[in-house]
């Protein structure tokens, strides 16, 4: 797919991430694949998800643009989402149109650095766009020379550097957008339909959903916790 239709495609639309780790009850390739396709669906532009076994198995059911990662834990370093330029080739050869980069200044194992990496992929994969994942604006500042076609808010609140984030960082998607014309993904701590407005008036070009859409377990407990909240009260 063209990377300029790409853009167009997700371009102030809801994109829904379907993930699931080993252990949690919705864990498994098929149960993404059936995720992703009610998000289409329901009207979602746009998927994002975990490694090439979901992405395969989403990919035949859903003809949405892809996001893809690969979330790799190594001892040693905190980076963790497409950490390498080996961990990014499966997920590209999957089928994901946007492959998405830890793109904060920590080290990474084998000494490789971002501007390494995103140097390779456009060699190899010339038609995949490259999004960068950020925490703070500063990280923002440093990438946007490296020739990255997007940028997202996905780790803003999961670093020690934003750790003081604790909602959606509308700030952050406000600044981004005023410093570069490179569109602007806006994800995480997106808790409800009004924040998801919100980061549009802020600027995004794209949102990205995934607890309160896709973690059942979650949306349970706030409804529990709610409903405890109010006899605990009652109560009182």
């Amino acid at each position: 797919m063209d990377k300029q239709q790409v853009l167009k495609d997700i371009y102030h639309k809801l994109i829904v991430s379907c993930q699931a780790r080993k252990g949690w009850a919705m864990h498994g390739s098929d149960i993404m694949a059936a995720f992703a396709a009610a998000a289409q669906e329901g009207g979602a532009g746009g998927i994002r998800a975990n490694g090439p076994e979901d992405i395969l198995a989403i990919k035949r059911k859903v003809s949405l643009p892809m996001i893809g990662i690969n979330k790799q834990w190594q001892e040693g370093y905190a980076v963790y989402i497409t950490p390498t330029y080996e961990s990014a080739i499966p997920v590209i050869e999957a089928g994901a149109e946007i492959i998405a980069l830890d793109a904060t200044p920590r080290p990474r194992p084998k000494g490789e650095t971002l501007e390494s990496i995103i140097k390779r992929i456009r060699q190899k994969y010339p038609n995949v766009l490259i999004m960068g994942e950020i925490s703070i604006l500063d990280e923002a500042k440093r990438i946007i020379n490296m020739g990255i076609d997007l940028i997202s808010t996905t780790l803003s609140g999961y670093t020690a550097e934003s750790a003081n984030v604790k909602s959606v960082n509308l700030q952050m998607v406000r600044d981004i957008t005023a410093l570069t014309p490179i569109p602007v993904i806006a994800e995480g701590k997106i808790q409800s339909i009004e924040e998801a407005v919100a980061v549009f008036e802020a600027g995004a070009h794209a949102v990205v959903v995934g607890t309160s859409i896709t973690r059942p377990e979650i949306i349970t407990s706030r409804y529990v916790q709610g409903i405890n909240a109010y006899f605990e009260k009652m109560t009182e």
